[in-house]
């Protein structure tokens, strides 16, 4: 069996204006297309990554804590440098970050959109540095993440 991959994620946002602007501009994702009341962005020209829309959520509130529903999307990017540059946007647009972690397979830090859909900016470092169990297991932890070391990546 050939590897599955997550194709994309499309969220109910009650701006979509203001939605478009915080992916394009925080997170640099390309405006790929929009339609009423929808739109797709992207990285590196494929047709979409993230899906917008107000269809059913125009002006609405984000879910109360409590309820069910999405984590967070995790957004990979391909190095430790890139992962830098992202951060660099995020805080430069004034987005506020929720946490920041080194997970020993991966470096990730956490943010929200306008409607409090939770977000990982992560990179995976190379799979010959990660931790490992005695039973081959990974051996994934939560460690606080050095921001100031990464942006001067």
């Amino acid at each position: 069996m050939r590897p599955v991959k997550i194709g994309h994620v499309h969220l109910k946002v009650s701006d979509l204006d203001r939605s478009v602007a915080f992916y394009r501009d925080a997170l640099g994702f390309e405006l790929m297309g929009r339609m009423p009341g929808a739109a797709f962005l992207a990285d590196d020209g494929y047709h979409h990554h993230i899906g917008l829309n107000t269809w059913q959520s125009a002006r609405g509130e984000p879910p109360p804590p409590g309820t069910t529903g999405l984590f967070h999307l995790a957004i990979l990017y391909p190095t430790r440098h890139d992962l830098a540059a992202a951060l660099r946007r995020v805080l430069d647009a004034g987005v506020p970050l929720t946490g920041a972690s080194d997970h020993g397979v991966s470096e990730a830090i956490y943010l929200n959109d306008p409607d409090m859909n939770g977000i990982e900016i992560y990179h995976d470092r190379p799979r010959d540095e990660w931790p490992f169990n005695e039973d081959g297991t990974v051996a994934m932890f939560t460690a606080p993440l050095d921001l100031e070391d990464l942006l001067a990546s």
